[in-house]
């Protein structure tokens, strides 16, 4: 996977994602804005919002910003927000690997359907990781590599085609967790069958900590 190919992939996929992939997905989608428990003022990213199918299921209370890679995905979830007016969602074409957003910026970070997609799904993790407060969470559902032996052999068969697929169909659960450091809450079976995985994390990374002025002692003038 490489960003070039995931930009020709989702160029494709634009105009008729909606209708291939809208309802079939939908139920991860409900699934992962019940898990977060959207409290008033939260701030929520969702990284690689597509075409925003997600966006009109969060509770008006809450600023949702939204990012994507694929400007002409991006462009429907702009017509979507315009359309449902939807005026506490900001949407921004980005990088999912390097955001400009300053560390500790969101609430929550949810990634749909993204992690099997980026070139490098740790440094997506460290990301997401980056951007969120101390001791907030993470939201990623996914496709994994199944344990069925029938299925998992037909997704390393396929496995060469990812570029063209624009995802990873043999992409290792046990791996991914492993190699971000995940600090996993929940595992949850979502969508048809149970073949995508809903995983909440809690952002374990130290709170940050304000620089401490350096105190210079004063000299006292020796009384004479």
């Amino acid at each position: 996977m490489d960003i070039d190919a995931i930009q020709k992939s989702y160029r494709r996929y634009a105009r008729g994602y909606d209708f291939y992939f809208g309802a079939v997905f939908q139920p991860g989608r409900k699934a992962v804005i019940d898990a977060i428990h959207c409290q008033s003022g939260d701030r929520i990213l969702e990284v690689g919002v597509g075409t925003g199918l997600s966006l009109p299921m969060y509770p008006s209370t809450v600023t949702i910003t939204g990012i994507d890679l694929s400007a002409e995905m991006l462009a429907r979830a702009r017509a979507r927000k315009e359309r449902d007016d939807l005026k506490q969602v900001e949407l921004f074409e980005m990088d999912a690997e390097q955001m400009t957003f300053a560390d500790n910026s969101f609430d929550k970070v949810v990634a749909m359907y993204v992690a099997s997609v980026v070139p490098h799904p740790q440094r997506l993790v460290e990301e997401m990781h980056r951007v969120c407060k101390p001791g907030g969470e993470l939201f990623i559902v996914n496709h994994f590599h199944s344990s069925n032996p029938v299925i998992g052999g037909m997704e390393k068969l396929i496995a060469p085609l990812s570029k063209m697929l624009g995802f990873r169909p043999d992409f290792s659960l046990k791996n991914f967790i492993r190699e971000t450091g995940l600090d996993v809450i929940t595992s949850t079976p979502v969508n048809l069958l149970g073949y995508w995985t809903l995983l909440r994390a809690v952002n374990n990374k130290p709170p940050a900590v304000e620089p401490l002025l350096e105190l210079v002692p004063m000299r006292m003038a020796a009384s004479r």
